[in-house]
């Protein structure tokens, strides 16, 4: 059995971070969640929460000491990852006793020219570079990140679908387990991808989404320009030879969408 260690999950009420918490502290480990705003949840034995914008770094000292591992799930696409990251390395190394920083970042972040992408590659680099034993993980989407996109493109009686795209969802509870695992071990660097375990075209998702929803809407094939979409075209935001996710998205609607009659 593992010794109860010290671990701060950065993000720690996303979708993520809250899977990736009560998996530690269902360990018996202490863990500390980090977010931008107060934890307003019940008190959970082993938890404690602090309000850190990594943006700007402050209560960073306090929230590392005496910590073993840091796990970094905060992030978002709406900027700022890397200066954020900049703060948390930089806090890392003066708190002195963390010996071990742990990312979870995307498949194709080095292949797909989005400006999110690079950013979660400058990422990368940065803990790799930070002096503290590292370990990163790449996936696929998650379930609910595709949930979402359908759910807004919905909206319309018309859904535009981009043709020639295909996603391998990954459910954020086995990355959860995958990541506890990680981050109780020795650092690895850069771990195998992980990736969900079947590959659909945005068609299929889009469609299976509606019929869990018992929505009709008709669905317009749109060809997306540039070389973002050449990228997934390519299937670079894949990795067939790693289907290691067992949940399917199917298995994920049927919980996640109530049906309409």
């Amino acid at each position: 059995m593992t010794p109860a260690q010290d671990i701060l999950v950065t993000g720690g009420t996303g979708t993520l971070g809250r899977a990736l918490v009560g998996r530690l502290l269902a360990g018996g480990h202490r863990v500390r969640s980090l977010s931008r705003h107060p934890h307003t949840g019940p008190a959970r034995p082993g938890l404690r929460s602090y309000a850190v914008d990594l943006r700007d770094g402050a209560g960073l000292p306090e929230a590392l000491a005496g910590v073993d591992t840091v796990v970094h799930c905060a992030s978002t696409p709406a900027g700022g990852d890397v200066e954020a990251a900049g703060h948390l390395v930089e806090a890392v190394r003066r708190a002195g006793g963390v010996r071990h920083l742990v990312y979870i970042s995307i498949v194709g972040v080095d292949r797909i020219p989005l400006r999110y992408y690079r950013a979660k590659l400058a990422v990368e680099r940065l803990v790799a570079e930070s002096g503290t034993g590292w370990t990163v993980l790449r996936t696929t989407q998650f379930h609910d990140l595709l949930l979402g996109l359908v759910r807004a493109g919905a909206r319309s009686p018309v859904v535009p679908v981009p043709a020639g795209l295909r996603f391998q969802p990954v459910d954020a509870g086995e990355v959860a387990d995958r990541l506890a695992g990680l981050s109780l071990a020795a650092p690895s660097g850069r771990v195998t991808d992980m990736g969900g375990p079947e590959i659909l075209g945005a068609r299929d998702l889009v469609r299976m989404t509606l019929t869990a929803a018992a929505r009709r809407r008709l669905l317009l094939p749109v060809p997306l320009p540039g070389p973002t979409a050449a990228a997934l075209r390519r299937g670079e935001n894949l990795v067939p030879d790693h289907p290691d996710g067992r949940r399917t998205y199917a298995a994920f609607l049927a919980e996640r969408v109530p049906g309409r009659g």
